[in-house]
This record gives C-alpha cells, structure tokens and sequence, in this order.
C-alpha cells in the first residue's frame, strides 16, 4: 500500500476533521488543486514550502483511497500527487504533529529518512 502525504496547519486540519472533509491550503486553493507529497518527496516539500513553520501536522493518506488523485510533474518533472476535490477527513490513516526543531521539521518514524 502506498502512503502519500500533506502538510498543513493543525488548525487547518482540525476545521477540516470537524468539516467532514479537507479542501485545501491557501497555496492549494491557488493552484486548484490539493498538493501532496509521496514519503521521498515530503522532506524536501516541507524544507521548500514550510521552512520555520510551527504548528503543522503531518497527515497520512493511502493512494487508493483518494478519489481524483493524479500524478503529474512537478520538480525536476518528478511526479507528484495531486486531488482535484476534496478529501473526506475519515480518509486520514493518521495525523501526526510536525514540530519544527533544530531548523528542521522533526518527522516521525513513519517517513523513513
């Protein structure tokens, strides 16, 4: 089972655990579409996007549980996962806090790395 992965404020993540579903970021809505990252990519797109950030988490999905997800090039033409809708909140495998510590973002054991 692949897992992929989105970063995002914990308060975002609440409104959307309490919403019933998740629909994007600020970036997210911008783009038009919701940005996730496979367990390779997710260091580096947290080291890009989110560099001193406090107060994320780090939420896990499986592929095939995302409806509209599609894969396209994104960096260096490295294919990223992409949700075109939103994201039931029930389809997180699980949440896990993100903390910012040493000037980097501490990921759990999970992401290996």
């Amino acid at each position: 089972m692949q897992f992929i992965y989105k970063i995002c404020s914990a308060l975002e993540w609440a409104e959307a655990a309490e919403r019933g579903n998740f629909a994007g970021s600020a970036v997210d809505h911008a783009d038009g579409f919701i940005h996730l990252s496979t367990a390779y990519q997710v260091r580096e797109t947290a080291a890009r996007h989110f560099a001193g950030r406090t107060g994320l988490v780090l939420v896990a999905f499986a592929a095939a549980d995302l409806e509209y997800l599609k894969w396209e090039p994104s960096r260096g033409g490295i294919l990223f996962p992409h949700v075109y809708g939103t994201i039931p909140a029930t389809a997180a495998r699980w949440v896990k806090p993100l903390p910012f510590q040493d000037n980097v973002h501490a990921f759990p054991p999970e992401i290996a790395g």
